[in-house]
């Protein structure tokens, strides 16, 4: 029986490492209430200049989450001051109203796109900062407050194309 717990820790570990990813980090949300003045922000530097990547956001939610979708502005900052900002919409949940994502118990994981087959050709730190723009059907001002968010991530791989 010990052996073949160690096995197959053994072989998620295996499964798990991802030769691609040159960038992850996460930022814990308190309380898992997210205030939409308060953006979470990313640092980076030093990739490869000649190497196209995949940029992806990472969403922890839990049960407590009250909408099957989610709304991000994203914005991407180069060394030299150019900026590009997206509005995102992302689907969260199933009709069903099953989570999307994955993971065990009552918090799942939703990788999601960000930019694809981008390059980074200045040297020094990049910025990104992401803010949710949720709100109400019906409401013109966003929630101030958005329940269910307990980590943000960003995560940058090596392109594979």
């Amino acid at each position: 029986m010990r052996n073949l717990l160690a096995l197959l820790a053994l072989v998620l570990m295996a499964t798990s490492c991802n030769d691609q990813l040159v960038f992850s980090e996460y930022e814990a949300i308190k309380n898992g209430q997210w205030e939409m003045s308060g953006p979470v922000a990313f640092e980076f530097s030093g990739l490869d200049s000649t190497t196209t990547h995949n940029m992806f956001i990472n969403i922890r939610n839990d049960d407590s989450f009250p909408f099957s979708n989610l709304f991000l502005i994203a914005e991407l900052e180069s060394p030299g001051g150019n900026t590009i900002k997206d509005t995102l919409e992302y689907k969260m949940a199933e009709p069903t109203g099953e989570w999307l994502g994955t993971g065990l118990g009552s918090v799942k994981e939703s990788k999601l796109w960000f930019q694809e087959n981008i390059v980074f050709p200045d040297s020094g730190v990049y910025k990104v900062n992401i803010s949710h723009a949720m709100r109400r059907n019906g409401d013109v001002e966003g929630l101030h407050v958005l329940e269910g968010i307990t980590d943000v991530g960003l995560e940058i791989e090596k392109s594979t194309q």
